[in-house]
């Protein structure tokens, strides 16, 4: 009997709502190997803080750009980057990037390079499902 009325008694100091304050700056000791671990909230923001930012390649795309021998510089990844916050800031969803005879279409709130094309396979052909172009 006496279990019973200590679960009860214990369960009303629980909040039904279960908040948690955000832990920041916070590291822990590890006691077992002596490095310092971060809480899984920070991580979780630090991972949606870098996807959030940072342009990326989808499988398909990857495999394009080996079949097709497309090179990305890092000064064309510059450039894409600021092609997709400029289709952003104009409400633009699945863009074209246009790079010389190379065509990129990207989902711009995933910030998601979904395909690529280069200039023998851009002639005569129709994209589908954009909604805005940059010219790089």
């Amino acid at each position: 009997m006496n279990d019973v009325q200590f679960n009860r008694n214990y369960s009303a100091f629980i909040s039904p709502t279960y908040s948690q304050q955000p832990v920041t700056g916070r590291t822990e000791e590890s006691g077992k190997t002596g490095q310092k671990q971060v809480p899984f909230c920070e991580m979780l923001q630090e991972n949606i803080r870098k996807s959030n930012s940072e342009l990326t390649f989808s499988k398909h795309a990857i495999q394009r750009l080996d079949d097709r021998q497309i090179e990305v510089s890092p000064q064309l990844m510059q450039k894409m980057d600021r092609a997709v916050n400029k289709a952003k800031s104009k409400g633009v969803t699945e863009a074209l990037l246009l790079n010389g005879n190379t065509a990129f279409i990207v989902n711009v709130p995933n910030r998601t390079v979904v395909t690529t094309i280069n200039g023998g396979e851009m002639k005569e052909n129709v994209f589908t499902n954009i909604d805005g172009a940059v010219i790089l």
